[in-house]
């Protein structure tokens, strides 16, 4: 990472781990003290639980966890009220976890060896904001991952370039390691955003097959629903979701493996408490696709309720 003018403000460089609700890192394999920001505790859903995956990561870590930093709903939260490592509120509290990074928190954890973040810009955000001691990337860099986290108002260029980048390649761990240098450097290095928005704009062809794929959607009263497992190659999900809750509150994209129904971030909707999960976003959320006719069935359930 470069010297750059607010270089003062920024850590010594830590160990970048990443994780997701469903998928956490090997306890063993983190160096030193760990903080974990912006990943949920496992839900009952798709085969993972906060018991099988959660759990055992917080165990493994010991006192070597330095601080956990989240904002989706899980009923587990309650159980480290008294721990004050546990910085845990609900999306409608905070609907991005960066704003939760303040430089009281930093300061309070101490030096930390290894930052364990969520694979979005949220988290990559929360973590180069910890590198910073609670100092935001670039003015607004709070409000941008708000905005992108829950889908309402607008983000700015280079956070939408951003964003556009990490979806069009999900697993490129070598992009998200540059983006966090890139944002914990005050994101001022010009030639490094000129490769964001040449990777960004690879997602034009995911959007293109979700567009395409859109065509299928089939409205059953409050709810679209589409169809995605004959497709012609990679899709962009978000995008698909977003054109279904276009023609209804919520819309359902289900495939192979998955199935994943979301609603706006302000409709007031709550998916994890329809569908008797634990934990997980409200307005947002993913099950294993042999579980489709239930989740139809109790979705039309709630349309009727509702």
């Amino acid at each position: 990472m470069s010297a750059g003018p607010h270089a003062q403000i920024v850590n010594s460089f830590p160990h970048l781990a990443y994780g997701t609700p469903r998928k956490l890192p090997k306890p063993g394999s983190l160096p030193g003290r760990v903080v974990v920001l912006d990943v949920a505790f496992a839900a009952n859903a798709g085969g993972a639980s906060y018991e099988k995956t959660t759990l055992p990561f917080i165990s493994g870590l010991g006192s070597r966890l330095a601080m956990w930093i989240d904002h989706h709903d899980h009923d587990r939260h309650a159980d480290y009220a008294d721990d004050a490592r546990f910085i845990l509120t609900t999306k409608a509290q905070h609907g991005a976890c960066p704003e939760l990074v303040t430089p009281e928190r930093v300061a309070a954890a101490g030096d930390v060896d290894t930052i364990c973040c969520h694979v979005d810009f949220d988290g990559l955000c929360s973590a180069a904001k910890w590198i910073r001691r609670g100092v935001e990337p670039y003015e607004g860099a709070d409000d941008d991952a708000r905005a992108i986290d829950t889908r309402l108002g607008e983000p700015s260029e280079r956070a939408r370039v951003l964003d556009r980048a990490l979806r069009a390649r999900p697993r490129d761990e070598g992009l998200r390691g540059l983006m966090v240098r890139y944002l914990a450097d005050g994101a001022h290095d010009a030639a490094i955003y000129r490769e964001f928005q040449v990777v960004a704009e690879a997602l034009e062809e995911r959007e293109r097959e979700a567009k395409r794929l859109s065509a299928r959607y089939e409205v059953r009263g409050r709810l679209a629903i589409c169809d995605a497992t004959r497709r012609d190659g990679p899709y962009d999900k978000t995008e698909l979701l977003l054109i279904g809750q276009r023609l209804a509150p919520i819309s359902l994209v289900h495939d192979e493996t998955t199935v994943t129904v979301a609603a706006r971030f302000d409709s007031g909707i709550d998916l994890v408490r329809a569908l008797g999960l634990n934990g997980g976003m409200p307005t947002r959320v993913s099950v294993a696709a042999k579980r489709l006719g239930e989740v139809i069935e109790v979705l039309g359930r709630l349309e009727s309720a509702g």
